[in-house]
């Protein structure tokens, strides 16, 4: 199997962690020193423990539900032991009982761990822009 298509598989299976609401499978598709930018907080998450903490926080707090995440126009670009992976993303979740529907686009760099693995150190989630179609 390719690196490009190594990548693909490791981003399919974050998003389908990430859709199907298992914490385990989500966070352990990052590295440990990952950081996280994301347009709907005031400042960026510095590590993987930050973010699962901020997580833990919604569940409980608000009742973080992730109902559906769909991919759309992949594009990865290799940089040696480094690919950045960008994609449209639809979601659909529930907090405080209401439901949210968003439409984002993502950047998600990967590092190719010793082992082969490639696992997501950044991740970089922007608004789309106002007046384009969803993907």
């Amino acid at each position: 199997m390719s690196h490009r298509d190594q990548v693909l598989k490791a981003a399919a299976e974050l998003v389908s962690a990430f859709a199907r609401n298992d914490r385990e499978a989500y966070f352990s598709a990052f590295s440990t020193d990952a950081s996280f930018v994301f347009h709907t907080l005031e400042q960026p998450l510095l590590s993987r423990d930050a973010y699962r903490a901020l997580w833990d926080r919604w569940r409980s707090e608000d009742g973080f539900e992730v109902l559906s995440c769909t991919s759309s126009n992949a594009f990865v670009s290799l940089q040696g032991d480094v690919a950045i992976f960008i994609h449209d993303v639809a979601t659909e979740l529930r907090m405080q009982g209401e439901l949210h529907i968003s439409q984002e686009r993502e950047t998600i760099v990967f590092r190719q761990e010793q082992q082969g693995l490639w696992l997501a150190c950044h991740e970089h989630l922007s608004a789309m822009p106002e007046g384009l179609p969803p993907p």
